[in-house]
Parts: C-alpha cells; sequence; structure tokens
C-alpha cells in the first residue's frame, strides 16, 4: 500500500522532511514506525521516544497499535503544535 506520511515541529525538523510517500506493508502505526526506524539513523532519532509522539490515520488520532487497512494518510506530531 501506498501512504502519505506528514511530519511535524521537531519531528519534521529531526526528519529533515514534511512528508513523503511510502510503500510498505505495514499492518498497524507500530509496524510503519518499525520500518521508518529502520531505514536511517535520523527516522530512529526521530522515533525514539514514542511517548513524546501522536498519530492521527487519516486525520483521525489513533493509537499507535491502530491499523493501517485502508488508510491514505498518516500523521506524526508533538503532543502540541504551534500555529
Amino acid at each position: 500500500m501506498t501512504l502519505d506520511i506528514l511530519y511535524f515541529a521537531w519531528l519534521r525538523e529531526r526528519i529533515g522532511l514534511p512528508k513523503e510517500r511510502v510503500e510498505t506493508d505495514a499492518s498497524s502505526v507500530a509496524d510503519l514506525v518499525d520500518q521508518l526506524r529502520a531505514r536511517e539513523e535520523r527516522y530512529a532519532a526521530a522515533f525514539a521516544d514514542l511517548s513524546a509522539l501522536r498519530v492521527a490515520v487519516d486525520q483521525e488520532l489513533m493509537d499507535f497499535d491502530a491499523s493501517l487497512s485502508g488508510a491514505r494518510e498518516v500523521a506524526f506530531f508533538p503532543p502540541m503544535t504551534g500555529g
């Protein structure tokens, strides 16, 4: 499946991208995070502490164990973001 992944605030700065399109076979957000961590050190650093992150799947807040079945977009962001 192809997912659009959005990164906000310090996560965007650590990864160096505001968004990207990713081919993945991840079945859950946690699986997707594991795949991203394995890509490069910058992803591993960005996702080192999941307690400092929130995730939305198709613009709905979810837990990291949420399914990606049918999802088109995943957004990662800190609990509070500025405008």
